[in-house]
């Protein structure tokens, strides 16, 4: 069996990160993003980077640290709202934005790992969504063509993995992770615990190690929470 477990992030991108290349990058809101890898990316200094992801992190996290080097060149994403160094680039005309609803963008995704170039949705018919884009009718009702999305590297983050790639997300972490993996040449994933060859039940696999070519242990296991409610303690 091929070895897949690389010593530390670094070692775990070395020889796939290019200028002009195309990542996909796992995480809702700050659940789920490769904390550990988003940093090595940063260091290597690749540039005019298109990165899909649901969202571009938030202040001093995630993405964020790409979008404050000028790393990225293109975001496709679909929640943008309250990054703030986000937004400013693009309002400045130095980010292209391809602005995705969240659930065309997680089908374009799958599609892309399934092999699927292309599908049709409801969602966007008559917005500028579906500006530039094929729009037919099927039982009366209008649709517009959406295409895969599919990436050079995917770096994704997953709880547990078996030195197969087999894989485990916890919770929310499975959010878009799992299509991901299945959507780039290279699937790179952090975990953060890497158990022994049999541990997994068959039946709780989340996503198959055929899909996964290297695994790294988190350095980074921050996992912040975006806006933290509490509610207050009731007094008897």
């Amino acid at each position: 069996m091929k070895n897949k477990v690389y010593e530390n992030p670094a070692a775990a991108l070395d020889g796939l990160l290019f200028d002009g290349m195309t990542i996909m990058s796992g995480g809702f809101g700050l659940s789920g993003n490769p904390e550990s890898l988003i940093p090595e990316v940063r260091a290597s200094g690749v540039k005019d980077l298109t990165v899909i992801s649901n969202n571009a992190g938030a202040d001093g996290f995630g993405l964020w640290m790409l979008l404050e080097t000028r790393q990225i060149a293109k975001m496709v994403s679909s929640y943008v709202g309250e990054n703030k160094l986000f937004e400013q680039q693009y309002l400045s005309g130095e980010l292209e934005l391809e602005l995705t609803p969240q659930g065309t963008l997680a089908e374009r995704i799958r599609a892309g790992g399934a092999g699927i170039p292309a599908f049709y949705t409801k969602t966007g018919v008559g917005t500028v969504v579906a500006e530039g884009k094929p729009v037919e009718t099927f039982d009366d009702e209008e649709y517009v063509r959406e295409t895969w999305l599919r990436a050079d590297v995917s770096i994704i983050k997953a709880w547990r993995a078996d030195p197969a790639g087999n894989l485990m997300f916890r919770k929310t972490a499975r959010n878009f992770n799992p299509n991901m993996a299945t959507a780039g040449k290279v699937t790179v994933v952090e975990v953060e615990e890497i158990v022994p060859a049999g541990s997994f039940d068959p039946d709780c696999i989340h996503t198959p190690g055929i899909f996964v070519d290297r695994i790294v242990l988190s350095t980074i296991n921050e996992k912040r929470i975006e806006k933290l409610t509490v509610r207050e303690t009731e007094t008897v």
